[in-house]
């Protein structure tokens, strides 16, 4: 029996949406990665991009455990001296609440070519509304 590779153009992506409302971050972050990544097909080739599309809503509503909300820091680099920036969490989710799901599923695909096509895929949404209504997104229960 012969080993099937995958091929780019016999990939068939699907549309899927899920609702973060009351989700641990970590966790659907793990869910989010492998569709997105495509582990979750039979097909799953490791150096090619066989994963669907997914849409998240209500990513203001995502929670975290433990002390997290408290301790929790996002930072990012001008690559000028004193460049550091620190945004705490609260303070993320208040602004900009589907910039942290985006930061957790970057953090947990491939750092390279593949990974930017994967991350391509990840729409997020802080409210319950979205513009893809026409790709028919099939409601994901995580």
């Amino acid at each position: 029996m012969k080993t099937y590779s995958a091929k780019p153009s016999e990939v068939e992506r699907k549309w899927y949406v899920v609702d973060a409302t009351g989700k641990t971050l970590g966790r659907l972050s793990v869910q989010i990665a492998n569709i997105l990544r495509g582990k979750h097909r039979p097909t799953f080739t490791p150096h090619v991009d066989t994963g669907d599309f997914v849409v998240v809503v209500n990513a203001e509503k995502i929670r975290v455990t433990g002390k997290k909300a408290d301790q929790m820091v996002y930072q990012r680099y001008s690559g000028y001296p004193g460049g550091l920036k620190e945004i705490p969490y609260r303070q993320m989710l208040e602004r900009h609440p589907e910039r942290i799901l985006e930061h957790a599923v970057k953090g947990m695909i491939p750092h390279n070519r593949l990974g930017r096509s994967v991350y391509g895929k990840l729409k997020v949404y802080a409210g319950p509304d979205h513009p893809h209504a026409a790709q028919q997104p099939e409601p994901l229960d995580i």
